[in-house]
């Protein structure tokens, strides 16, 4: 299986959630980060300029299906970075 995650500006969160639900995921994780890089630090105190953080795992061809909509369809419009890991689910079927 493969971890996708996406660090992206909060303002993002409903595009990057409907995509998740197009290439088919049965879930994800949601959280609020912050931090310092090519935009400048990010901190979290105002939730509508913060950064959030999405984890979903999925099957490698839907991870590919994100992978290639994220870098077609949003970060042309948003500020985000998205990366894969392989992983070891212990229950496959939740996915």
């Amino acid at each position: 299986m493969k971890l996708v995650t996406i660090v992206c500006e909060a303002y993002a969160k409903e595009a990057v959630t409907g995509l998740l639900r197009q290439v088919g995921a049965q879930g994800y994780t949601l959280f609020p980060v912050e931090g310092d890089g090519s935009r400048g630090k990010r901190p979290a105190d105002i939730p509508e300029f913060s950064n959030i953080q999405v984890e979903v795992i999925l099957k490698p061809d839907a991870a590919e299906r994100l992978l290639q909509a994220l870098g077609r369809d949003l970060f042309p419009r948003y500020g985000m970075v998205a990366f894969e890991s392989d992983v070891r689910v212990l229950r496959p079927q939740k996915f």
